[in-house]
C-alpha cells in the first residue's frame, strides 16, 4: 500500500524494547489495536501467526510484545519482557499457534489476535510493514467485519440516531485528512463508520468526535 510511512521517525523505527523493529515494536502496536478495540479485562488470548512471525516469533520476542499491547503497555515499556507472565498473573490464558500455510491476508509478518472473556470476543489481523509500523488488515467485533486500507490511526463511529456519515466527515476533515471512509453494518442492521486517517487525532479532537457520536473506537 502506497505512503505506509508518514515521516522520517517511522522509518528509523521507534523507542523500543527489543530486539526488532518489526517482529518486537509492531507487534507491540498490534496488540494494541486489540488492546483498543477490546476495552475491557480479558481472560483469554490467542496469536496466530503466518509467515515470518509463526518462523521467528520465539526469537523475535513478539510473543511477549503482542501480549504487552493487548495488556496496554507502550514499546519501550521496561514490562514489556514479562508481559505474558504478568498476563497469566492475571488470570489469562495464552495460545500462540503457528500456522503452516499462507498469510490470509498476503503479507510475512501477519498475526490475528483474538482476545475474549465471557462477555465479547473480538478479533484484529494485523501486519507488521518494518519500523514498527503496522496495517490493520481485519477488525472482527460486535458483528462487523471491518477491512482498513492503509496503516493507522483508524476511527471507528457508531453514529446516533439519524446521524449520518456526512456529519462526522465535517468533523473530522477539520482536523485532519481522511484517506479513506466505509460504511458497515451488523448483523442488527446498525451502521458503523470506518475512517482511515493521515495523522493522529489531539486528546481534545477526540473528545469532540466522543460527544458527537453514539461510541467511538479509536485504534
Amino acid at each position: 500500500m502506497a505512503n505506509n510511512y508518514k515521516s522520517v521517525f517511522e522509518i528509523i523505527g521507534p523507542i523500543m524494547i527489543g530486539p526488532s523493529s518489526s517482529h518486537t515494536a509492531g507487534a507491540v502496536a498490534i496488540g494494541q489495536a486489540a488492546h483498543d478495540l477490546f476495552a475491557d479485562q480479558p481472560t483469554e488470548i490467542r496469536v496466530d501467526y503466518y509467515e515470518s512471525f509463526a518462523e521467528t516469533h520465539l526469537g523475535h520476542g513478539t510473543d511477549y510484545a503482542i501480549v504487552s499491547g493487548v495488556l496496554g503497555f507502550a514499546p519501550d515499556d521496561p514490562r514489556v519482557p514479562d508481559a505474558v507472565e504478568i498476563a497469566q498473573k492475571q488470570g489469562m490464558t495464552i495460545h500462540f499457534v503457528e500456522n503452516q500455510g499462507p498469510s490470509p491476508v498476503n503479507h510475512p509478518n501477519t498475526a490475528v489476535v483474538r482476545v475474549s472473556n465471557a462477555k465479547k470476543t473480538i478479533e484484529v489481523t494485523g501486519v507488521s510493514i518494518g519500523g514498527g509500523t503496522i496495517e490493520i488488515r481485519a477488525l472482527k467485533f460486535n458483528g462487523y467485519l471491518v477491512k482498513p486500507q492503509g496503516p493507522l490511526p483508524i476511527v471507528l463511529a457508531i453514529p446516533k440516531p439519524n446521524q449520518t456519515a456526512a456529519s462526522i466527515v465535517t468533523q473530522l476533515e477539520a482536523m485532519t485528512t481522511i484517506n479513506h471512509q466505509e460504511t458497515y453494518t451488523n448483523s442488527e442492521a446498525l451502521p458503523l463508520f470506518e475512517f482511515d486517517l493521515d495523522r493522529r487525532l489531539q486528546r481534545r479532537q477526540l473528545e469532540q468526535l466522543r460527544a458527537a457520536t453514539a461510541q467511538l473506537i479509536y485504534i
